[in-house]
């Protein structure tokens, strides 16, 4: 494979994209065509190397022997129909409350044949997907959905926030819905047959496969277009459509996956729109978590009558956000780590803490580093300082208390520790993302 190779299928990427802008009403019936051996090479390159094995144990590694006669057998078998689709390796993950998420791990080369339906679909629902939609799409990133929040919060003099949770929201997709949003634009029997495959492939857990009749392919690398084709039409289009132009003021949508919050000016409209998405998301097998989804009173401090209530809060992408007064005294829009998320980052830490406490100090040092170093990869925003120097103390806590646990002589006092410190220093708190301050006219705010 060349960069000719690479650059053929975005070119057959552009070309599809075109074709959908073109017929933006109907189903692209001629799209397996551009699946060949070189985009399953491409596809095969996107797939992680070191993801995990699904149920045939193997690894990316192993696959590199007869890679070529491996695509092309894998296309033959694709576009005759003859492919199956394998069950995936059930494997459980912990969430925020102490709820566990069940994620599908396929085999490699499901992996590689999603991959590449993946690229065949993206250019069509790039062309249809809203600019308020951030997950998993390309170029988009959950700080550019907070960057939106922020904005939005000031143009639409939002009051109120519904900060919605839909309760397991993979495993509840309706197959049959699902089939019929796709085939309001994709009708290539291959492309269609594949998919429906994937969602009737069973699920390996403890030694036995069973077959869920609704959910995606959760784990798989098709899953998360899915889900976004899902909510885009049962969320997205029915919002700008159908329900925004009739409220009485002005409102917003931003979403990351099935992740979404919405802000009002009013209140009637907040509370009509919680009614309405209830109905909606039953309509299509989904159910708002009722403990969880909250109408927040989010209005700017002095604004109204109700200057001395304090304006609540409300948690989006791992941050709490909140109305704080910037270094100039005016009122703005604040985003500190969420107290779930640091205590997730310090529980996990410490778990890891006391099993390798008798490590070397530098084998320590490295792991410690490279989880300080993620986290303020992504928490590390401008206004959040304040949490990030938190997280760093209480490491520096915890990794005393580690290797205080570990001396005959008793804890380590802090003067030793410190000089400890001067040869295995910790990486210090940095912002990483250091966003633009909004600039709200006084009209606005």
């Amino acid at each position: 494979m060349d960069d000719r190779d690479m650059k053929s299928v975005s070119t057959k990427q552009l070309s599809i994209a075109n074709t959908a802008r073109k017929y933006s009403n109907e189903p692209i019936t001629v799209l397996h065509p551009n699946l060949d051996v070189h985009w399953l090479w491409e596809a095969s390159l996107r797939v992680r190397k070191n993801s995990a094995s699904g149920v045939d144990n193997q690894r990316y590694a192993d696959y590199e022997e007869g890679k070529q006669e491996r695509l092309e057998a894998l296309l033959t078998k694709a576009k005759e129909g003859s492919y199956r689709a394998p069950p995936v390796k059930r494997k459980y993950i912990p969430k925020d409350g102490g709820e566990q998420r069940g994620i599908g791990i396929p085999t490699l080369d499901d992996k590689i044949l999603q991959r590449a339906v993946v690229m065949l679909l993206e250019p069509i629902y790039e062309e249809e997907f809203y600019d308020f939609s951030f997950g998993f799409r390309p170029g988009k990133s959950p700080h550019q959905a907070l960057r939106y929040i922020y904005s939005q919060c000031y143009e639409h003099q939002v009051a109120y926030v519904l900060d919605v949770d839909l309760r397991k929201y993979f495993d509840t997709i309706d197959h049959g819905h699902l089939r019929e949003i796709l085939r309001r634009r994709v009708g290539d029997g291959v492309v269609t047959r594949l998919i429906n495959k994937w969602l009737k492939a069973g699920v390996w857990e403890n030694g036995s496969v069973h077959y869920p009749e609704t959910g995606s392919p959760q784990g798989g690398v098709i899953s998360p277009l899915l889900s976004n084709i899902y909510l885009h039409t049962v969320l997205d289009e029915w919002y700008v459509l159908d329900i925004r132009p009739h409220l009485k003021s002005k409102s917003f949508l931003v979403r990351y996956a099935d992740d979404f919050v919405m802000g009002f000016a009013n209140k009637a409209d907040a509370e009509s729109m919680l009614a309405a998405l209830t109905a909606r998301f039953a309509e299509y097998g989904l159910q708002i978590h009722p403990e969880k989804t909250r109408l927040v009173r989010f209005e700017r401090p002095g604004r109204t009558a109700n200057a001395g209530e304090k304006p609540e809060t409300f948690d989006f992408l791992g941050f709490t956000h909140y109305w704080g007064k910037s270094r100039k005294g005016n009122m703005v829009v604040q985003r500190k780590t969420s107290g779930k998320r640091l205590r997730r980052t310090l529980g996990a830490i410490k778990e890891w803490g006391w099993k390798h406490r008798h490590l070397p100090l530098k084998e320590q040092q490295e792991k410690i580093n490279r989880t300080l170093t993620g986290h303020y990869a992504y928490y590390g925003i401008t206004g959040n300082s304040r949490r990030l120097r938190e997280v760093h103390y209480q490491v520096k806590q915890l990794w005393r208390k580690w290797l205080g646990r570990r001396n005959r002589d008793g804890p380590m006092n802090w003067k030793a520790f410190g000089q400890l410190l001067v040869n295995y220093p910790l990486a210090p708190p940095r912002i990483v993302h250091p966003y633009q301050k909004y600039a709200p006219s006084e009209t606005m705010i």
